[in-house]
C-alpha cells in the first residue's frame, strides 16, 4: 500500500510541476516571439540570446512556484544556487535543441520560418522541461522532501 501512494503522490507531484509547466511555457513562448516581432533576426547568437532571456523569465517563474506548490518548500540559498545550476544544465540543453531544430528544419526547407521556430522551440521546451523536473525532484528538493517524509512518518507513529 506505501508504493501505491508514493505512485499516488508522485503522480500528483508531476501534474502540479506540469501546470506549473505551462505557465512557463506561456512565458517563454510570449518572450521569444515577442523578441523576434520587434527585433526579427535569423543569427545565431541573437536566437539564443532572445531563447535565454525567454528561458530565464520562465526559470524565475518556475522556481517561484515550484519551491511553494509543486515541492512546498522554504527557500534557502543553497537550494537556489542548486536550483540555478540545474537551470543552467536544462538551458543548455534547450538552447542546443533549439539551434539544432531550427537549422534541421531550415535546411529541409519544408515550412515557414515562424513553424519552424514553433517546433524547434516546442521540442526544446519539452526536453529541458523534461530534463528540469529530473534535476529538480532527484538533485534540488532531494533532500528536503526526504527530510519532510522521515518528519511526516514519525509524526504518524
Amino acid at each position: 500500500m506505501n508504493n501505491l501512494k508514493r505512485y499516488k503522490d508522485n503522480v500528483i507531484q508531476y501534474g502540479k510541476y506540469s501546470m506549473v509547466g505551462i505557465s512557463c511555457a506561456i512565458i517563454d513562448l510570449a518572450v521569444l516571439y515577442g523578441l523576434l516581432f520587434f527585433f526579427p533576426t535569423k543569427q545565431s547568437f541573437w536566437l539564443a540570446f532572445y531563447n535565454s532571456a525567454a528561458y530565464g523569465l520562465a526559470v524565475l517563474n518556475s522556481y517561484i512556484w515550484n519551491s511553494r506548490f509543486t515541492f512546498k518548500q522554504k527557500k534557502n540559498p543553497k537550494q537556489f544556487i542548486a536550483f540555478l545550476i540545474q537551470a543552467a544544465a536544462s538551458l543548455l540543453i534547450a538552447d542546443l535543441v533549439f539551434l539544432l531544430g531550427l537549422w534541421l528544419l531550415g535546411s529541409a526547407g519544408l515550412f515557414s520560418k515562424w513553424m519552424n521556430t514553433f517546433i524547434a522551440k516546442t521540442a526544446s521546451m519539452f526536453l529541458s522541461s523534461t530534463s528540469s523536473f529530473f534535476f529538480n525532484k532527484y538533485i534540488v528538493f532531494k533532500k528536503a522532501e526526504g527530510k519532510a517524509k522521515r518528519e511526516t512518518d514519525r509524526v504518524r507513529h
